[in-house]
């Protein structure tokens, strides 16, 4: 990938918990990073209230950069308030990695902190859209109404390609574009210098297992395997070097980057043969996947899954999003 610098100042299976009132895990320091003379990383969990959804934020001990807003701005407001309890300095910053609404729908709270939202020109033009199919599905399930959904995200600044955000004492952070859809039909990695940490979104999900929805694409939930395992490539390609970087991902563990390219690989061919067998199995059965056993089928491809990667942690990410796979081989 070509790196130019820029100087520049649901579904219709979507579990309750994602909106419930239970508590969030606090956020705690980025072990790996935490201070170092590069400043350090602290990381929210939301826990199950919002699928473990990470915000990270990288202190420089003079500023702040958060990594995506989380699904609600209650929640966003959660995860400010934590960092709270670890610093003051001020949220300059916020990138969204790409255009999920747990990593878009929390961002007022951070412009009201006085946040400036950065992300790429893709991922602007992606969000009413995907703003719009999520909406509609958390309304219909009556999770939320027209009303109480979280309100569409404004994005303050974008890019194309990769830009530099400077920062105080000289502290960067770089954000790259990767050339193809991941998780969802685009994506932002972005890489801090001074921790030699990437934070990268949903791309990885070291040791959980992954949101297989694709992205939302004319209305259409459009994944792409073969294009999420060549982001992964590519962010390796791009960023392998000595001492190797560690990858904070959306969810899951942070991992060196060869570990979390070479697991999330193997987990996306996995998750990818499993279904294209299980629906080729179904023979003369697969309308059956456009009715209301649908979710037998996704908690028996779950149970596949889940016997592959016993060691993964929130197996029931599968049901809840694996319909979009599915779909894409009938």
């Amino acid at each position: 990938m070509h790196r130019r610098t820029i100087i520049a100042a649901a579904p219709v299976l979507i579990i309750s918990t994602l909106v419930s009132q239970r508590a969030p895990v606090l956020a705690q320091p980025a072990s790996p990073v935490s201070g170092s003379e590069g400043g350090a990383l602290y990381t929210y969990d939301s826990g199950e209230a919002g699928f473990f959804t990470k915000t990270y934020f990288y202190d420089t001990a003079s500023e702040v950069v958060a990594f995506d807003a989380q699904f609600t701005p209650q929640l966003a407001e959660a995860a400010i308030a934590s960092l709270r309890e670890q610093t003051d300095n001020p949220i300059t910053s916020l990138v969204i990695t790409h255009p999920n609404p747990d990593k878009f729908n929390g961002a007022p709270a951070f412009q009201q902190e006085g946040a400036q939202v950065i992300a790429s020109e893709a991922t602007k033009a992606a969000i009413p859209g995907v703003h719009e199919y999520k909406k509609a599905a958390f309304v219909g399930m009556g999770m939320f109404t027209e009303e109480t959904y979280p309100q569409q995200a404004t994005v303050d600044e974008t890019f194309s390609e990769s830009q530099t955000i400077e920062l105080s004492d000289g502290k960067t952070v770089e954000l790259s574009e990767l050339s193809e859809p991941g998780v969802s039909s685009t994506q932002t990695v972005a890489f801090i210098p001074e921790l030699n940490t990437l934070i990268v979104g949903d791309l990885v999900h070291h040791k959980l297992h992954a949101w297989l929805e694709g992205g939302i694409v004319n209305g259409q939930a459009t994944p792409t395997i073969d294009d999420w395992i060549a982001d992964l490539q590519e962010l390796e390609t791009t960023f392998a070097g000595e001492p190797e970087p560690t990858v904070y991902g959306g969810r899951g563990e942070p991992a060196p980057l060869s570990v979390a390219v070479a697991d999330q690989i193997a987990y996306l061919q996995k998750a990818d043969q499993i279904v294209t067998d299980y629906v080729a199995g179904l023979e003369d059965k697969t309308s059956e996947l456009s009715s209301d056993k649908a979710g037998e089928h996704y908690a028996a491809i779950q149970a596949e899954l889940e016997q592959a990667f016993p060691d993964y942690a929130f197996p029931d990410m599968i049901s809840f999003s694996v319909y979009g796979l599915v779909n894409s081989k009938l």
